[in-house]
């Protein structure tokens, strides 16, 4: 797999459709951020976009592997990568938000980040459509963040 640097028009937005379904939310924070795309055989299977919340704080706004791709151990190597790049940017912390319950708790956990605050509601305030998992509805985003 290889992993390069585009410019926000490049990154495959059906692909962080995958983290997160709002087409407007994702469009509106890639023109500010660091968008990264990997290709295997020169498919593009996955992407996370990473912005600068304030000096030495990023923000892994989105993160996600093409479906047929799941599973095998690409997106904790993406992971890995966009702690690695947040770090080269300079950051000493790298945030992100999730849902408060699934597979990805435990992910990013086991990744070394740490829960730090609940956002009650984000899900039912910023997204049109309700989202599910397990047949459970999203309602608030757990804020996680690792700090090097």
């Amino acid at each position: 797999m290889k992993i390069e640097e585009v410019s926000g028009s490049k990154v495959p937005i059906k692909i962080l459709l995958e983290a997160d379904p709002s087409v407007e939310r994702v469009r509106s924070y890639l023109e500010y951020s660091k968008c990264y795309v990997a290709t295997l055989g020169g498919e593009e299977i996955g992407a996370y976009v990473l912005k600068e919340l304030s000096l030495g704080i990023y923000e892994l706004m989105s993160i996600a592997v093409a479906p047929e791709f799941q599973r095998r151990g690409y997106g904790s190597e993406l992971l890995s990568h966009a702690v690695i790049s947040a770090k080269d940017l300079g950051a000493y912390r790298l945030e992100l938000g999730t849902g408060t319950f699934g597979y990805q708790l435990a992910y990013y956990q086991k990744a070394g980040f740490r829960p730090f605050s609940l956002e009650i509601d984000f899900f039912l305030e910023n997204y049109e459509e309700p989202i599910f998992e397990n047949g459970i509805q999203h309602k608030d985003m757990m804020r996680m963040a690792i700090t090097f």
